[in-house]
């Protein structure tokens, strides 16, 4: 039956393949389940509700994708947007984090409605591709300065606005060896080296005295605290809207660039074209919405999930194996709330590394591709901002296009995006 459903001959692989490719993708993307919850409580969100979110709203979303478009790619709460609703939604702009759920809520509605209609097949092709890889490494950029903050290795300065942090720290000396080891399990190849480099790093804090061990590691999940506490009569305000567009905007090319990057490696690929795709897309729609509903932000693909296709997965059943272990993860929330801020700091800043590998893929010869690219590179980190980095880099490339007389690779789309932006721009100033 598994055979049949899964097309395993078809796909030339086995049933103890794909587990062991499911097994693989859980371990290098688990860090998720200890990550999530410490940046989303600094919005205010209370840890055990959040954990327990971010593995309900990963193993639904992983089981869409598995089941409904068989792919081998799994899903959970995404990063790059984790670190918007935390530090750019709800602590930037004073937005309480129930509003804000509210806001990921109305974003996974058009998810939806937009796979369904195929307009997120078409706004893809419409954005330049300078903008979509800038905009990876910027959120990249934007992930690794947080961490850097996190560990203290960044701090304020008043005469350079930032500097380097004192190595005398004890916390800041913990996460410098997290970060070592984490870069070390990486550098070989070790399958989940990004949690184990947080479990070491936890271990290091406890032996130093600067943690604790838990009072216990396995506990029954406590999703009160989130569960359905997302407020849609405060999202719904029209001043929430440009919040609503770039959950869209970032997530948009966030899950599309990993559906490339995964099948092109798995072989998926068909003359250009992804099959199946509007099923696939589908499955981080439902999972935003269902993520809201629990208490997390916008759920989106992992490409962690090309270790998986790397180790023989090749159909959604080693997704089946990844939701499992999401539900089976959901009982160690003592384990997650034992791990102190400068054990996870390593993990942000390494993650953040990886994202930045896109900026490689920009024309830097052509001034009118580099230029726009450089200003979201460097605008989403300094503004602490993604949705900032997104619309000055458009803004940027719409005049730099037309200044160069290329006014004909501006689309209609690029066009309307750019307005808005600009009108937005306007409205700030006039406040």
């Amino acid at each position: 039956m598994l055979s049949r459903y899964f097309r395993i001959t078809e796909n030339q692989t086995t049933v103890r393949r794909e587990l062991l490719g499911g097994l693989t993708t859980f371990m290098t993307m688990a860090y998720i389940v200890v990550v999530n919850p410490q940046i989303l409580a600094q919005a205010g969100m209370p840890t055990d509700g959040v954990l327990f979110a971010t593995c309900i709203s990963a193993a639904a979303a992983t089981l869409v994708m598995g089941l409904y478009a068989n792919y081998p790619i799994a899903l959970a709460p995404g990063m790059s947007l984790n670190a918007y609703f935390t530090y750019s939604v709800c602590i930037g702009m004073h937005i309480p984090w129930r509003t804000a759920l509210g806001v990921v809520f109305l974003s996974g509605v058009l998810f939806v409605l937009l796979t369904v209609t195929r307009v997120r097949e078409q706004i893809v092709n419409g954005i330049p591709g300078a903008l979509k890889h800038s905009t990876a490494a910027g959120i990249g950029m934007f992930i690794a300065f947080v961490g850097l903050r996190n560990a203290r290795l960044v701090v304020a300065n008043p005469a350079t606005f930032v500097g380097l942090g004192s190595f005398s720290d004890r916390e800041v000396q913990a996460a410098c060896f997290g970060l070592l080891l984490t870069i070390a399990l990486m550098a070989r190849k070790t399958n989940g080296a990004i949690l184990l480099g947080i479990l070491g790093t936890t271990a290091f804090g406890i032996a130093r005295g600067l943690a604790h061990w838990p009072a216990a590691f396995v506990a029954w999940p406590h999703p009160a605290g989130t569960l359905l506490q997302l407020d849609l009569r405060g999202a719904l305000h029209l001043g929430l809207l440009e919040i609503v567009f770039a959950f869209l905007f970032v997530d948009l090319f966030d899950n599309i660039g990993t559906l490339v990057g995964v099948c092109e490696q798995g072989g998926f690929v068909k003359e250009g074209k992804i099959p199946r795709v509007g099923r696939a897309l589908l499955a981080d729609a439902v999972g935003t919405i269902f993520g809201s509903l629990t208490g997390t932000s916008t759920v989106t693909s992992y490409i962690e999930s090309a270790a998986g296709v790397a180790a023989g997965a090749r159909t959604g059943l080693a997704n089946v194996a990844v939701a499992a272990l999401f539900l089976v993860a959901v009982f160690f929330s003592p384990l997650a709330a034992a791990i102190p801020g400068f054990a996870t700091a390593p993990a942000l800043i390494l993650v953040g590394a990886l994202m930045t590998q896109s900026i490689a893929q920009v024309n830097w010869s052509d001034f009118t591709d580099a230029l726009p690219a450089f200003v979201t590179l460097l605008a989403t980190p300094l503004t602490f901002s993604i949705a900032t980095g997104l619309s000055l880099g458009l803004i940027s490339f719409t005049v730099v296009k037309v200044a160069a007389g290329k006014y004909r690779e501006v689309s209609p789309l690029l066009w309307i995006l750019t307005l808005l932006f600009i009108l937005r721009y306007v409205y700030l100033a006039a406040a």
